[in-house]
């Protein structure tokens, strides 16, 4: 069935969390984050509250120049987006945006995909194959957790990368999917030890024929690995071995089982990955008695995991575990090249609800991370390295390289607007393009390996790091997700999602890095660092104002012709090709939009800046993540993470990606998440 407009305008908003994700995402990913109160309520000051329908100055030069071009049409709306400039190894004509029914893995024509691996796929020998009705714990510790998200594919400069290494993150388990139902308790225990097998990381070595092709994954590689909520974390920085992070059974403080909630991530010019740990507060049972915890959304609560009712260090409030919550939140840093090596915490990058961190080496060869807390009204943050990157592959430079991110300074972002009022409502005169909208300062909250916040430790600063960031008066933002710096130019991209809270009675206004009260379809904020990479001074502009231009009269395309684009809305992961051209992964079209996520490629520079074109959608209520961009090997890769979310083990919604094996006869089948490879045919 094809959907109209009005039925896409009819979608019920209730069914998707104020216009975003599904009650079921919001539960299991977040914890209903989206849906109940937000955890920021300082009073931190808005540098100018506008309207809800602002501008920048961008967004009205755009509107003017905006022109009525009509190619394939949008089966939604009958607009259509320009074809793709045939630059680089990826040409393509934008797919039609796909209606959030359809459950189909969707690709431009003259392109294909298949499966790297999927969830159930055995890494060892010892695996057994994947069976629906024979899953354990110890079978899903050998093999691909569930709900993968960061990804990242790393061939292998010597063989002719004929081999490499995939490394994705886990995020979070669907019980109600991956179980038919029961009310059995010991079933639902046995059940509760497999989820802590399926979240996590995995490490799995690829093989193919020769450079260009699409990738196998080898079963029992040398650097085949699962990290899980089990396995051992090392903390480093200043707050290692503090009070704050010591329990009855780690009296160190220094050592941590486990990861949870790990979502976006980055590579590092040293070739380890970075994994966010991001809504890891729905994992514990622990009573907001006190503003740190409230902060930071706990609750007493039964879990979706259930794992409070038999493993003390998830309820917080058992004697000698009430420090086990602070040891979650962090940057992990692992290298995929050693299978013995011990992932390691960074508590100097500061303990909030990580997206992700994206590294640049800065021009005094100090390494700067960028990171956003992704939450309603949370902030952006930035790490700037004490030492320094050595090139090089040898010993001593890879000790060094490894130690960067155990020291330096944190520090949160303040925007201010550097436009008056009468341009951004448009009666003004507006400057030549080219200015900034606006300006910026990073607010440090530590420097050189103390407290930069007046009444509070250096432990104190970077475990309670959001505390410390509403001290010092940062700018409240619309779910900062996903932060990259172009490899190029080394400005700075910002995926803020969306915020449909703003603007509400009593809640915080627009204003202009944030210009949408009720933001349902989020926005892409430019930065560009005026006083170095490592500096405390950036310019920054709106690039993107998300939405369906025929639907969104605020949309705006960095003044790019409105009628020419792919519809976009729900910004997430951000990634660049080899020439610099960002691509955007979605999180929440079909709740805002009507349509599936999908991955969108966004020219920055010349004429075609701002021309967003969709490149593939992802099936019924799934999420794209992790995406990985080679254009020089013709190859793009992403997470499709909870396909068919909204399903069950005996009603599934979606068939991704085994749609043959679906239909065969008495065989039990659900949709698998899984790491996806396109190419061209």
């Amino acid at each position: 069935m094809t959907l109209t407009p009005d039925r896409v305008r009819l979608l019920p908003m209730a069914d998707h969390a104020r216009g975003k994700r599904s009650p079921v995402t919001c539960r299991l990913k977040c914890g209903d984050a989206c849906l109940g109160p937000e955890c920021n309520t300082s009073a931190n000051p808005t540098f100018r509250s506008i309207a809800s329908t602002a501008f920048s100055r961008r967004a009205l030069l755009g509107m003017a120049a905006a022109g009525a071009v009509v190619l394939a049409a949008d089966p939604l709306t009958g607009s259509s987006p320009a074809a793709a400039s045939p630059r680089g190894g990826l040409p393509f004509s934008p797919i039609a945006p796909v209606p959030s029914t359809v459950d189909a893995f969707t690709v431009p024509a003259g392109y294909q995909w298949r499966p790297v691996i999927r969830w159930g796929d055995p890494l060892f020998a010892s695996a057994p194959a994947f069976d629906f009705t024979q899953q354990t714990p110890g079978s899903q510790a050998a093999q691909f957790g569930y709900n993968n998200d960061y990804l990242a594919i790393l061939p292998d400069r010597t063989g002719g990368e004929r081999t490499g290494v995939l490394v994705c993150n886990h995020e979070y388990s669907n019980p109600a999917i991956m179980f038919p139902a029961s009310t059995d308790p010991a079933e639902l225990r046995r059940r509760s030890e497999i989820f802590k097998m399926a979240q996590g990381m995995s490490v799995v070595e690829l093989t193919r024929r020769k450079k260009g092709e699409p990738w196998q994954y080898r079963v029992d590689g040398a650097r085949n690995r699962r990290i899980t909520v089990e396995s051992t974390f090392e903390l480093t920085g200043p707050a290692a071995g503090s009070a704050l992070l010591q329990t009855t059974a780690d009296r160190t403080g220094r050592r941590v089982l486990g990861t949870l909630g790990n979502c976006a991530g980055g590579l590092t010019p040293w070739g380890t990955i970075l994994s966010g740990e991001e809504n890891f507060n729905s994992y514990f049972s622990a009573a907001d008695t006190t503003a740190e915890r409230r902060r930071y959304g706990f609750k007493k609560q039964a879990t979706e995991t259930g794992w409070e009712t038999w493993d003390p260090r998830f309820d917080a409030d058992t004697p000698g575990y009430e420090n086990e919550p602070n040891r979650f939140g962090w940057i992990v840093e692992l290298d995929p090249q050693d299978p013995s090596s011990t992932p390691r915490k960074h508590t100097a990058m500061g303990r909030l609800k990580h997206e992700g961190a994206n590294v640049i080496v800065a021009e005094d060869g100090r390494v700067v991370a960028y990171m956003g807390d992704d939450e309603r009204g949370d902030y952006l943050y930035k790490f700037v390295s004490k030492g320094r990157f050595q090139k090089g592959a040898s010993a001593a430079a890879r000790r060094n390289n490894l130690s960067l991110l155990t020291e330096g300074d944190l520090f949160v972002a303040r925007f201010s607007g550097d436009s008056p009022a009468a341009e951004i409502d448009g009666t003004g005169t507006l400057p030549a393009d080219g200015a900034f909208d606006g300006s910026g300062e990073w607010i440090p909250l530590t420097r050189s390996g103390a407290s930069a916040v007046p009444g509070m430790t250096i432990a104190q600063v970077l475990v309670h790091t959001r505390l410390a960031a509403d001290a010092v008066g940062a700018t409240k933002m619309d779910r900062p997700e996903d932060v990259e710096p172009s490899p190029r130019t080394g400005k700075v991209y910002v995926a803020l999602t969306n915020n449909t809270d703003r603007g509400k009675p009593g809640r915080y206004g627009a204003e202009e890095a944030n210009p949408r009260n009720n933001n349902r379809d989020g926005h892409v904020l430019e930065l560009t660092e005026t006083a170095g990479q490592a500096g405390t001074r950036f310019g920054w502009s709106v690039l993107l104002l998300c939405g369906d231009p025929a639907l969104t009269p605020s949309a705006y395309l960095a003044g790019f012709p409105r009628t020419q684009v792919s519809p976009i809305s729900c910004p997430d992961n951000l990634a660049f090709d080899s020439e610099g051209t960002l691509w955007i992964s979605t999180d929440g079209q079909p709740g805002a939009i009507g349509r599936n996520d999908g991955l969108f490629k966004v020219p920055l520079e010349g004429a075609e800046r701002g021309h967003v074109q969709q490149f593939l959608a992802v099936p019924r209520e799934a999420e794209t993540c992790g995406p990985v961009i080679d254009d020089q090997d013709g190859l793009v890769y992403v997470a499709v993470q909870h396909p068919g979310e909204n399903g069950t083990y005996a009603a599934p919604t979606s068939l991704f990606p085994d749609y043959a094996a679906a239909s065969a006869p008495g065989v039990a089948h659900a949709p698998r998440p899984s790491v996806v490879q396109v190419w061209r045919a």
